[in-house]
């Protein structure tokens, strides 16, 4: 070997070295679990194998509150993350974060990367958007609530079709109960979630005034109304002998499902990947069940999931990597595959149509219901979403009346009025903390 030849070499080697040594990390905070968790792992490792500049690393931070309680924390600190997934109701606590956020649109435009809002499917596009458009931060996980039917269970109580509607619902619970599903005929994971947020939506029913808080943040609640109130007596009366059983205020119990226990569930579409690990029987997602008295119902579910916002303060450098994972992530093949893998929705149009047209919802027809229930109607005022001020705290709020309702203690139509009056508060509240 000449002297030329390993000086070559040795120069090749401190020259990987410092590349090696000067890659950017990255670090993404999420709240994903079980089938999800690997899928998330996975994007990160195939984005760090495509390229040696940039080095992703995922970070599990517990549940959807846990992890935007963390980053707000982390923020204050000094040493927030790059990137925090955020669940859809912590939209308006992020959006009025001045500072605290680097918006994805101005982001991407920045760094010289192609980023069209229109690309998205426009349910998934209006909910992380400013009034003028101005996309704040970036789709990843987005999902709607459907109904979980163990088939096979169906079977052995003799209900001969999938539920529809809130009274078809009851009697096959009641059904199961006789048939042996003595703890759990149904029952539903995020409460809030599944009973006011989207059964509002379903129903064309306003949560509060103002578009739900999408056009101007000074809104005043109203989901104590009659037909609220209809559902939350139902539920009361069901609970007493287990034809429905609270399921908790997130996803913790979502394990009743799969394990058999409660062979109806109404939750995430995103539930899909641990369906497909865990459950031992012959399963579908149908959309969510509706009064067929109420006028315009069934109207179309909103988006649930999360998006990832990127905060402020970090460097050019870091921007341009972030920027660069993103578009890694819209790929259209991706997203297709991620869809197809994860159960969430495909965030493009065109990860929509490529998976459309590959035949995949023919075979598989209860995968394309969540985005059927998003497209069911075109969105009105009271189902083109929700953006309140400290919802996650309004959701506990909402919660602990819900339960203080179950538990006998006080009647559904109090527990709802408290509900709403506990929740102005809290918007009130929000609005000043905010300076508006």
């Amino acid at each position: 070997m000449t002297l030329q030849t390993k000086l070559a070499i040795s120069l090749a080697a401190m020259m990987a070295s410092t590349s090696a040594f000067a890659q950017t990390e990255i670090q993404w905070w999420h709240a994903m679990t079980g089938g999800n968790n690997e899928v998330v792992n996975k994007l990160a490792a195939d984005f760090n194998a495509s390229q040696n500049e940039y080095k992703v690393t995922a970070v599990y931070k517990g549940s959807y509150p846990d992890t935007l309680n963390a980053a707000i924390a982390a923020y204050r600190a000094g040493n927030a993350p790059h990137i925090v997934q955020v669940f859809e109701v912590g939209t308006a606590t992020m959006m009025s974060a001045k500072g605290a956020i680097k918006p994805v649109q101005q982001m991407m435009q920045e760094a010289g990367e192609k980023f069209d809002p229109k690309s998205y499917l426009p349910a998934i596009t209006g909910y992380y958007s400013t009034a003028k458009g101005e996309m704040l931060s970036f789709p990843f996980n987005s999902s709607s609530m459907v109904m979980w039917i163990n088939k096979d269970a169906l079977k052995k109580a003799n209900v001969a079709e999938i539920p529809k509607t809130w009274p078809e619902v009851f009697e096959a619970g009641k059904k199961l109960k006789a048939a042996g599903w003595d703890k759990c005929g149904f029952t539903a994971a995020w409460s809030t979630w599944a009973f006011i947020e989207q059964f509002s939506a379903w129903h064309n029913l306003p949560i509060g005034t103002k578009a739900n808080g999408l056009d101007g943040f000074d809104t005043e609640l109203k989901f104590n109304d009659p037909v609220h109130v209809r559902l939350l007596t139902d539920l009361v009366n069901l609970q007493k002998d287990k034809t429905y059983d609270y399921s908790g205020r997130g996803n913790e119990n979502e394990g009743r499902f799969t394990s058999g226990e409660c062979p109806i569930m109404l939750t995430s579409s995103g539930f899909f990947g641990n369906v497909k690990a865990n459950a031992k029987f012959d399963y579908t997602a149908a959309p969510m069940p509706y009064y067929p008295d109420v006028k315009g119902a069934p109207q179309n579910s909103i988006i649930g999931g999360a998006s990832l916002w990127v905060m402020g303060g970090k460097s050019a450098a870091e921007y341009k990597g972030i920027a660069k994972f993103f578009t890694f992530l819209s790929d259209t093949d991706r997203q297709a595959k991620l869809h197809i893998d994860s159960g969430y929705l495909p965030i493009t149009k065109a990860a929509y149509e490529k998976v459309k047209a590959s035949g995949f919802y023919e075979k598989n027809p209860d995968r394309e219901t969540p985005l059927k229930e998003l497209t069911n109607k075109e969105p009105t005022e009271n189902s083109r979403g929700l953006r309140f001020g400290n919802m996650v705290q309004m959701r506990d709020m909402w919660a602990e009346e819900i339960e203080a309702a179950l538990a006998g203690k006080k009647s559904p139509q109090q527990a709802l009025d408290d509900a709403v009056s506990r929740g102005n508060a809290t918007l009130r509240q929000f609005e000043r903390t905010a300076g508006r």
